[in-house]
């Protein structure tokens, strides 16, 4: 690989701007799934103080399908995007995935932003089992299955009943998400967890969740609050998920009143931790707190070299492992480990996911083809099973599943392939089903 490529530069964002060209810059990150039009609603008051810069996730909105590997990369990027257009300092405000867009931003490059607001955000989304399940479904089926659910996800049911053409809307920026872009949005955020690093966000934050929220609602907010240190919660009554949609005019005010005004110190809860209740028109905001105590687990143990220098690859294994088969997966095989089989444990994590898996000669893919073979080779019919299940974790579709079981037949024999194909069959099927 040449220097050259070595350097290249990030791929730059899609981006719109808003408000008059010599006011302070404010930055609105667009949720997964989503467009910058999420927040048309909030341009008209914004711009009375600021010039808005919107931006659209890769693939997104008609954006140019460059897959983005992590929410690292992607601030990276909408820096990247920021320095040709000589912004240095701004405000950010950013909803789900936008909101951990602004996290990395505070944690990696703090001099770069005056004030923080994180929307229906979370230091942690879910598990990443579950978002390395979505991408397994929108590789098989497509983004339909995602269109089909998000105005559950997104709106509650009583906003999605009075406004259908909202509801279809947000359905057909779903549609028309790339879905390469998409599922590495998902990977993205399998990935992310900033729970042991709240403490270093040094910026004032908003933040902001809708009270029936149901994909990031209020316990994720508070644990945000709890561990930012300057760090004030609002609460939306009567919104979800896109709380900058459902209820415009409530979460317009408070990113006016959080970007304009100074931190007021207000009488505090006992507990630095509760929302004070307002009327449905107006949400609810807390006081600025202090941290309560340390979210989340401690920092995993740093590898430390051996003897000759060399690093112990078990935590590098033990990551690859969970990435591959999932934490479900990994958590119970490490929790049923007792004196017995404890070592075997730490065998396989050391050298089969330290020392092969991780191993640059190799992508993923390969891999997973080479071990189905040998699995069916040899017979294995339960490790064949759950390596099914990362094969479509690493990217194989079940159309290349099925060419590597056909090519068995011929190689391994036809009865071990029949076995085999009723094992693929059985875990293909309920891992490429959507959720009802």
């Amino acid at each position: 690989m040449s220097e050259e490529t070595e350097k290249k530069p990030p791929q730059p964002l899609q981006y719109r701007f808003d408000g008059p060209e010599d006011a302070p810059v404010l930055i609105l990150g667009p949720s997964l799934g989503t467009t910058w039009h999420m927040w048309d609603r909030q341009i008209p008051d914004l711009t009375r103080q600021w010039r808005v810069f919107r931006f659209d996730l890769p693939g997104h909105g008609g954006a140019p399908a460059h897959p983005a590997s992590s929410v690292n990369e992607l601030a990276e990027r909408l820096l990247a995007t920021l320095d040709t257009l000589g912004v240095q300092r701004f405000g950010y405000a950013g909803c789900s995935i936008g909101g951990a867009i602004g996290a990395e931003l505070a944690l990696r490059h703090p001099e770069r932003i005056a004030s923080l607001a994180l929307v229906a955000a979370s230091p942690r989304f879910g598990t990443a089992d579950e978002f390395r399940q979505r991408g397994v479904i929108v590789r098989t089926n497509g983004l339909e299955p995602m269109a089909a659910s998000a105005p559950a996800r997104w709106f509650t049911h009583g906003f999605a009943a009075a406004q259908p053409a909202i509801v279809e809307w947000a359905v057909q920026m779903v549609r028309t998400t790339d879905p390469g872009c998409y599922i590495a949005a998902c990977e993205a955020l399998a990935a992310f967890d900033i729970r042991v690093d709240l403490r270093r966000i040094g910026v004032p934050t908003l933040v902001l969740v809708g009270s029936e929220d149901q994909v990031t609602g209020p316990a994720e907010a508070r644990t945000l609050v709890a561990g930012i240190p300057d760090a004030r919660l609002a609460l939306v009554p009567g919104a979800s998920h896109l709380a900058p949609v459902e209820q415009p005019v409530a979460v317009t005010d408070l990113l006016v009143r959080h970007f304009s005004t100074a931190w007021q110190a207000t009488p505090a809860s006992t507990t630095g931790m509760q929302a004070i209740q307002a009327p449905p028109v107006m949400p609810a905001i807390s006081a600025p707190i202090n941290p309560v105590g340390e979210i989340g687990p401690t920092a995993q143990p740093v590898a430390v070299p051996a003897e000759g220098g060399r690093p112990d690859p078990y935590d590098a294994g033990l990551k690859v492992r969970r990435e591959v088969l999932g934490d479900a997966h990994v958590d119970r095989a490490l929790g049923e480990a007792d004196a017995f089989t404890g070592d075997f444990q730490e065998l396989i994590t050391r050298y089969a996911w330290g020392e092969v898996w991780t191993r640059d000669g190799l992508d993923r893919r390969t891999r997973s083809c080479v071990t189905l073979t040998a699995l069916v080779a040899g017979g294995h019919l339960d490790e064949l099973a759950f390596h099914t299940r990362a094969a479509l974790r690493n990217g194989l579709t079940p159309a290349e599943i099925k060419e590597v079981l056909i090519q068995t037949a011929v190689y391994c024999g036809v009865p071990a392939a029949n076995s085999a194909f009723k094992v693929a069959q059985a875990v293909i099927q309920e891992e490429t089903t959507p959720q009802a």
